[in-house]
């Protein structure tokens, strides 16, 4: 048991690295000794996990949509849309930013070589299907207009929110990207929403601090994990003081085999792979 949560922790380490490159330089310029320099791992412990730069990036993006810490349970769910919208801004913004959320945005919105393999549909049809799921409930609950389409309305503000984070990144590195968000909701939901609830909708850009505060507190609450420290098969003491990482759902369910043999296959010294 401990050697599967070593092995975890190793996984999430190495995700979250490969995530601030990837965040900071883009795919085709992120090397996989950039990855292990930020990690601090062995070359043996990567390729146990990941077996080229193309599956770690597609891991990156597969865990965009569940690194979204959970916003507080609201009684009216297009709040609750609104809310996760504006805790989604702060975990883009660089002081306290989310790296597998900064890093798969990126990832997803750089349209990069048509070579690069990457399935960027992947974290884009996760939104859409989590935006209809909370827009059918609101739906449901008679908080949408009835002719309203919840399909459409899931591809309309999932395409809105990327286009907004994409000019916010460009003006002013996302420091407005919460009074953006805040203004696109604005306008979109008296489309939607039956007046009785658009006029109980809070939609200041100040509410993202305290959704943000809250979100992170619950996550603690819930058994969210830190980095810990550690070499090779653990996370290294100079990461340990960054920002909080959490450990998804998937990373929990990984299957044990293999992790017997996981510590053998970390202290291999070289390794033939191509980078």
């Amino acid at each position: 048991m401990a050697r599967q949560e070593r092995a975890i922790r190793t996984r999430r380490a190495i995700l979250v690295a490969a995530a601030e490159v990837f965040d900071e330089v883009g795919y085709e310029a992120a090397t996989i000794a950039d990855v292990l320099k930020k990690s601090g791992m062995t070359k043996g412990a990567l390729y146990f996990h990941f077996t080229s730069k193309e599956e770690l990036a597609q891991a990156v993006l597969a865990e965009q949509v569940e690194s979204l810490p959970r916003v507080p349970e609201q009684e009216l769910k297009l709040q609750e849309s609104l809310d996760e919208a504006l805790l989604l801004s702060y975990l883009l913004k660089q002081d306290t930013g989310d790296p597998i959320v900064q890093g798969s945005v990126r990832l997803t919105v750089d349209q990069g070589s048509p070579r690069d393999r990457l399935n960027r549909r992947v974290p884009m049809r996760a939104w859409q299907d989590h935006t209809h799921a909370l827009f059918q409930e609101a739906k449901a609950k008679g908080e949408v207009l009835p002719h309203a389409d919840v399909d459409a309305l899931a591809k309309l503000f999932v395409g809105a929110f990327t286009g907004v984070q994409v000019l916010s990144r460009i003006m002013t590195g996302r420091a407005d990207l919460a009074e953006r968000v805040a203004d696109l909701y604005r306008h979109l939901m008296p489309a939607i929403a039956v007046p009785g609830v658009l006029v109980r909708l809070d939609f200041s850009a100040e509410r993202a601090s305290r959704v943000y505060a809250e979100a992170m507190r619950l996550r603690d609450a819930e058994g969210g994990t830190g980095v810990e420290g550690g070499t090779g098969d653990e996370v290294p003491p100079e990461r340990a003081g960054g920002r909080e990482r959490t450990r998804s759902s998937a990373d929990s369910m990984r299957p044990a085999k293999a992790v017997e043999s996981a510590k053998a296959m970390e202290s291999v010294a070289s390794v033939t792979v191509t980078q």
